[in-house]
């Protein structure tokens, strides 16, 4: 079964949880509800926090509230923090000897359809033209990217596929690359794209993976203006040179540790954005390198689930066990 959770509003919560009669909570990453933590205590219904991650950014403006982030954070079960960071800022707050089990998103496998997929929007943007994939972007960075493009020179014939974060921006997007009066193909027409044609419209929702499977480059958007980044865990995990810009808060240590093994590189604006992917272009053994070490960097972080089910199993299993019958 599937529902909504309710407003965090303590009426509403009541009832779905007398409603559902759930035996165990998982809370994934950073959705504290502190109306939904609390009820469920008072229900003696356990509430994990898994995946755990706290940005520095979001910390403080949790410790502007201490007495509510130390009475949800002290209410949950358990807490199983991304890294040791996360962990360090969480039990600051308030949370109870919290574990660190790594970042689940690494244990993300490409799918024989994502990868299909891949290999049919490459030939539809045109297997022999550079491709790079600007993907999550959000609002301002188009305009950015595309006064940094008008203002560089990237190799002949290349394709520039943007595809905004949000569903609701697909046609704000569109609007922009018609009033800057670059011709381009939506996704969603599911045509091949002409040579002439610079730019593409990604505007579906569910292929993220084949857009990265289809680049030669890739950037991740939500970094060049301070907005925190987006998953950059997907495109190093199908071998892809993945570029982000200066923001990678909510991302910060996977950031970091890509960065550190050469499997992903920061540029510093959006200027630098475009002649980063312009040299990549235009140098196959570079590109190949990149993906190589993005690869073996998703390879070597892998285990994060197993890690996570080890702790959680036997809690579930007893939370499980507790629940009265009926």
């Amino acid at each position: 079964m599937q529902a909504w959770l309710p407003y965090d509003a303590p009426g509403c919560v009541r009832r779905f949880l007398a409603h559902f009669r759930p035996a165990v909570g998982l809370i994934l990453e950073t959705e504290l509800w502190p109306n939904l933590v609390e009820a469920a205590q008072a229900a003696r219904i356990p509430v994990y926090l898994v995946n755990a991650r706290l940005s520095a950014r979001s910390a403080r403006r949790y410790a502007r509230v201490p007495a509510l982030a130390r009475r949800t954070l002290a209410s949950l079960a358990g807490v199983a923090a991304q890294a040791g960071a996360d962990a360090t800022r969480l039990a600051a707050l308030g949370a109870a000897d919290p574990i660190v089990t790594g970042n689940i998103k690494y244990d993300l496998a490409a799918s024989a359809e994502a990868l299909a997929l891949g290999r049919e929007l490459r030939e539809r943007f045109g297997a022999d033209r550079p491709v790079w994939v600007a993907g999550s972007t959000r609002e301002g960075e188009e305009v950015l990217i595309l006064d940094a493009i008008a203002r560089a020179r990237l190799p002949p014939h290349t394709l520039t596929v943007i595809v905004p974060r949000h569903p609701q921006r697909f046609d704000r997007v569109a609007l922009l690359l018609q009033d800057r009066g670059v011709a381009f193909v939506r996704r969603s027409a599911g045509t091949p794209v002409p040579p002439e044609t610079a730019f593409v419209l990604g505007d579906s929702m569910g292929e993220m993976l084949a857009y990265y499977a289809a680049a030669d480059v890739v950037f991740i958007g939500g970094s060049l203006l301070p907005l925190g980044g987006q998953n950059l865990i997907e495109p190093i995990a199908v071998g892809r040179p993945t570029l982000v810009g200066p923001h990678t808060f909510n991302f910060a240590e996977a950031s970091a540790n890509a960065k550190a093994a050469g499997a992903a590189l920061e540029v510093a604006d959006a200027d630098a954005l475009i002649a980063t992917v312009a040299g990549l272009l235009c140098d196959a053994h570079r590109r190949a390198a990149i993906g190589a070490a993005a690869l073996a960097f998703h390879a070597a972080h892998r285990g994060a689930v197993d890690r996570l089910w080890t702790w959680l199993a036997p809690r579930i299993a007893a939370a499980l066990l507790r629940r009265p019958p009926g």
